[in-house]
């Protein structure tokens, strides 16, 4: 499988700005062959794994150097000049599916999130989900900005890492469920929808949840279930 012309250089772009301000590009019918990335998880679906390495709430899977290689030709040529991105520095890539049903759900990941705020202020990130399904009652992404100050908000995640579950949902009345709208913690600033092949790039510091409004819907069958392509994308920012 050739990454570099797996992706579709006329693929129809837009430019989304969330009601903050931040901006989303959404890339539609962004591969030649969606099918061909479908084929390979539903063929490898016994080699999904949970992350060890973050609180991701499904399994994930490898893709070639080849797809991944494709996948950051098509942001530097098309998406990077949209945010401060000046050299792209590194990007990784793996295909997802949410699995766990809202009573499997950990108390951060009943919460938003943000991609890698631990980098150095020289650094950009950037996201992409590229939609794998059919059934756009998966659910898209929703988007978000914090409603209380900086310190509470970073209190808010370090509990739910620290405390029991139990205690956490008693303690901040957070329900134990997916992310779905504005709260007391988190006011929503935009969504994007699914569609199949369509693939969105927004900046990772930005607060941001997968829609999953029907967990009943989820599977860990790839040709069935929320398999999505996730791509981060860490880029030196541009000279002030």
């Amino acid at each position: 499988m050739s990454g570099v012309t797996l992706f579709n250089d006329a693929a129809c772009s837009s430019v989304v700005t969330l009601s903050n301000g931040q901006r989303c590009i959404v890339a539609d019918d962004v591969l030649h062959e969606p099918e061909r990335l479908v084929d390979y998880a539903a063929e490898n679906a016994a080699a999904f794994g949970a992350a060890s390495f973050n609180y991701y709430p499904g399994v994930l899977l490898s893709v070639s150097q080849q797809v991944a290689s494709g996948l950051a030709s098509f942001f530097n040529s098309h998406v990077r000049r949209h945010f401060d991105a000046r050299r792209l520095e590194r990007m990784h890539c793996r295909l997802s599916l949410v699995t766990r049903t809202p009573a499997e759900l950990e108390p951060v990941q009943c919460l938003c999130h943000r991609d890698s705020p631990m980098l150095s202020p020289q650094s950009s990130i950037q996201a992409c989900i590229l939609y794998l399904f059919k059934d756009a009652g998966l659910g898209g992404t929703r988007f978000y900005e914090p409603r209380r100050p900086s310190a509470d908000i970073d209190r808010l995640f370090v509990d739910a890492q620290k405390l029991s579950r139990e205690a956490f949902f008693a303690q901040y009345g957070i329900e134990r469920a997916y992310p779905h709208g504005s709260n007391q913690w988190f006011t929503e600033v935009g969504h994007i929808e699914a569609r199949w092949n369509r693939c969105i790039f927004f900046d990772g510091f930005g607060f941001h949840s997968g829609e999953i409004s029907a967990p009943e819907r989820l599977s860990a069958d790839p040709r069935s279930g929320r398999l999505t392509l996730n791509g981060f994308f860490t880029s030196r920012r541009h000279l002030k």
